[in-house]
């Protein structure tokens, strides 16, 4: 993100651009609200730091016209004066200014104010990025929608688990359990690449099926990749490729793409693995949910050091009740399968869930 200050005071605006820079963004420059507002038309700018006192637009008419402009995008506003006291606070803040900083300011002060103001603006492309990518997923596939809303409720439950995990305490904090809730419904987006005849197929795979339902890890990654490298400073976008690289790993390393093993796999990849492969045995069954949940559980158990971390795995099992109430707040009412007439009830659980082709299908 670019960062415009302005201000018509040239020692003030080159002890500004000085500070700015040295954190590392790129910085522009104006004179005034006037050339402010032209220069802000351009739309790459997210962060404005403004002085208070200009000539032809001052810093609290230029915030004013900010907040009128129709942009498709919020730009915070960041104003430095030097007025003191509680109505100047309140009449800066009143114009729209999101920061108010007085001068004499102290340099590591104003960037901190300036990567506080990022995150807010992070967190915002993240929430629209991420709807964005999750309904045109959701778009391809009529059980889609629940699947992500279960999916993130489990993941979030692993992680706030795992926290507790002298292991992971200095891993797993606030930030990291709310980024894997928001990022893990994009596991799976690559799967708006992969064919109808593939992504639909209501039998098991051929082989050659099975290699193009692969690819989707690499087209989701490579789509957040590309979203990244224009916004480098989105931490969620960093996640959400690692989430959709290596959540079909396995702790084995006989997973794909890369065989990763043990903890070379992210553990937001191992946490994803195991809430999708159970949301993939417990999701659109009619049984009782008791019963299906149980198995799930013994497959999962079973899977303990080979597919799956064994910590996430212990973190599931102290978090039983959490899932079963996410499976059933979350279920597919809508869409439940039938019990097949023959076979064993294993089988018909496990359906296309387990089966060699049939993990990959969620």
């Amino acid at each position: 993100m670019r960062v415009l200050i302005v201000d018509d005071d040239e020692i003030a605006l080159e002890l500004l651009s000085a500070t700015i820079a040295s954190a590392g963004y790129e910085v522009s420059t104006a004179r005034d609200g006037c050339e402010a507002l032209a220069t802000l038309r351009t739309g790459v700018f997210r962060v404005v730091i403004t002085d208070w006192e200009m000539p032809n637009m001052n810093g609290i008419e230029l915030c004013r016209k900010i907040r009128e402009r129709q942009s498709s995008s919020y730009v915070y506003v960041i104003l430095v004066t030097s007025r003191e006291g509680a109505h100047n606070v309140v009449e800066g803040l009143d114009s729209g200014a999101d920061d108010f900083i007085s001068k004499p300011f102290h340099p590591s002060e104003l960037c901190l104010r300036v990567r506080s103001g990022m995150r807010l603006l992070s967190m915002e492309s993240c929430d629209v990025t991420i709807f964005t990518l999750a309904k045109l997923a959701e778009s391809r596939s009529a059980e889609t929608g629940a699947h992500l809303e279960r999916m993130r409720e489990y993941c979030r439950v692993l992680a706030e688990r795992l926290s507790h995990h002298p292991k992971y305490r200095n891993v797993i904090d606030a930030d990291y359990i709310n980024l894997i809730y928001r990022t893990s419904p994009l596991h799976d987006i690559g799967k708006v690449g992969i064919p109808d005849s593939v992504l639909l197929k209501s039998g098991p795979l051929t082989d050659g099926e099975f290699q193009a339902m692969k690819l989707h890890v690499r087209l989701g990654a490579e789509t957040l990749e590309a979203a990244a490298e224009v916004q480098p400073d989105a931490e969620f976008l960093r996640m959400a490729g690692e989430i959709v690289w290596t959540h079909h790993e396995r702790y084995d390393g006989s997973g794909y793409p890369r065989g990763l093993a043990g903890d070379d796999i992210p553990l937001c990849g191992r946490i994803v693995a195991l809430a999708d492969v159970y949301d993939a045995l417990t999701s659109r069954r009619i049984y009782q949910n008791t019963l299906v949940h149980d198995l799930a559980r013994a497959i999962i158990v079973e899977s303990r050091g080979v597919q799956f971390d064994p910590d996430v795995v212990d973190a599931f099992l102290e978090a039983e009740h959490e899932f079963t109430n996410i499976q059933q707040c979350f279920a597919d009412h809508n869409s439940l399968q039938e019990v097949p007439r023959s076979g064993t009830f294993t089988q018909a659980l496990l359906g296309e869930g387990a089966g060699a082709h049939g993990a990959l299908r969620r």
